[in-house]
């Protein structure tokens, strides 16, 4: 078994698509990709709520304190059209980013102490809905200002005022230390990362080991050798195994080296990139202690186990590379829908959660990261997703042994 293993391996490390695959994508892309999104989406969103924002008002003359704040504020320009009905062709060709539009009435509800409403228009198909939301910061100010001028009309002193315009306010104190709250947001990716980057570098070498053989012509030679087949299968197992848990180990210390070269700026020295978010992720990384990491590379290697069955069955029952592959693409959904539930609010880390393969294992790499583990689980999630592990290894040994598989073409 070990000879076919070490053959295996020096096969797989004279082929470049492989080192690839199990060395450079974890140690540089994964990261610097990762970085790299980390970075410009910061960057972008920061971009997008200092962006000036051209904009048309109708009906001023009936608000002029209201256009008068527009006019003051900062990131918005004031932008003339014809017409009301030149509002949507004008949002539609970026000549402005948003329209509003003041009825007759407006003041006249307002003295008569009613409700008065402003018409916003703009496009709303966008991901993230920044225009209307600083669009409404600037209407809820002076929202407050005329809540403040008519509440002082009733001569209220100060006290008084603050009771009718909050009559309770929430004083609020996080007990989430920084680890959990950045662990929050990192643990969630962290998962999908790994557990993606175990699948897609035992992806290339599972086709080759199966369906690549059967191409090639060198699978019937290698059953005709005294060996057992259920040592050519655990051989051919241990390849794919070694391959997905080296890339993950692999990509999990080149991110930390990064959040760590990331993260080193002195204290009181300002962040080259003018944002906090990475030293905040590699004071995070600092805190998790060498225990925390040891538990993820443990919990890798039932899940690279998992993965290298699964692949390796595909791919022995294909007739051909091409037929692998395509066998083998949909895994990659399919073993994504159970990381992303553990992004689903309400959905935490218990004892039925620690049942579910990939789901437990991602819920459990989240709670180490935010530092809020609960340990008596870890027993379970390792032991339950060994014993998926073994039982998807003992059904690929299985299937290696039908000749109908073996030899479908």
């Amino acid at each position: 078994m070990w000879t076919i293993y070490l053959k295996e391996i020096l096969e797989l490390a004279r082929d470049r698509k492989t080192f690839v695959f199990t060395v450079l994508i974890p140690i540089f892309a994964m990261p610097l990709i990762f970085a790299a999104f980390g970075y410009f989406s910061s960057s972008m969103f920061d971009k997008a709520r200092r962006a000036q924002l051209p904009y048309a008002v109708f009906g001023q003359e009936y608000a002029p304190e209201l256009a008068q704040r527009f006019a003051r504020e900062k990131g918005f320009r004031e932008v003339r059209l014809g017409s009301e009905a030149e509002i949507r062709q004008a949002i539609d060709q970026d000549i402005i980013k948003f329209a509003l539009v003041i009825p007759p009435g407006y003041q006249d509800r307002l003295d008569d102490r009613r409700q008065a409403e402003v018409a916003l228009h703009y496009n709303s198909a966008v991901m993230v809905d920044l225009i209307r939301k600083r669009v409404q910061a600037v209407v809820e100010a002076q929202n407050a200002e005329l809540r403040e001028s008519a509440l002082s009309a009733l001569n209220l002193n100060q006290q008084q005022l603050r009771f009718a315009l909050h009559p309770i306010r929430l004083d609020e104190h996080s007990t989430a230390g920084k680890r959990e709250q950045m662990g929050a947001l990192v643990g969630g990716m962290l998962p999908y990362l790994l557990l993606m980057g175990c699948l897609m570098a035992a992806m290339y070498p599972a086709i080759d080991l199966g369906a690549g053989e059967k191409e090639r012509g060198t699978l019937e030679t290698l059953l005709l050798a005294p060996v057992p087949r259920s040592s050519i299968v655990l051989a051919k197992f241990f390849v794919l195994f070694t391959v997905g848990l080296v890339s993950s180990l692999l990509m999990v210390g080149s991110m930390s080296a990064l959040l760590f070269i990331a993260g080193s700026t002195p204290p009181g020295h300002p962040d080259p990139t003018g944002q906090t978010g990475l030293a905040d992720m590699a004071a995070m990384m600092q805190s998790i202690g060498a225990g925390d990491l040891a538990m993820v590379a443990l919990m890798l290697a039932p899940t690279a186990a998992m993965f290298a069955a699964i692949l390796l069955s595909l791919s022995i029952y294909a007739k051909s590379y091409k037929e692998a592959a395509g066998l083998i693409s949909p895994l990659m959904l399919l073993s994504l829908l159970p990381t992303m539930v553990a992004l689903l609010p309400g959905v935490e880390l218990n004892w039925m959660w620690a049942m579910v393969p990939l789901t437990n294992v991602s819920l459990a790499m989240k709670e180490l990261v935010k530092g809020t583990m609960d340990y008596r689980m870890f027993a379970v999630i390792l032991a339950s997703t060994t014993i998926s592990a073994g039982a998807l290894l003992a059904l690929c040994r299985w299937w290696f042994n039908r000749e109908q598989v073996l030899f479908r073409n």
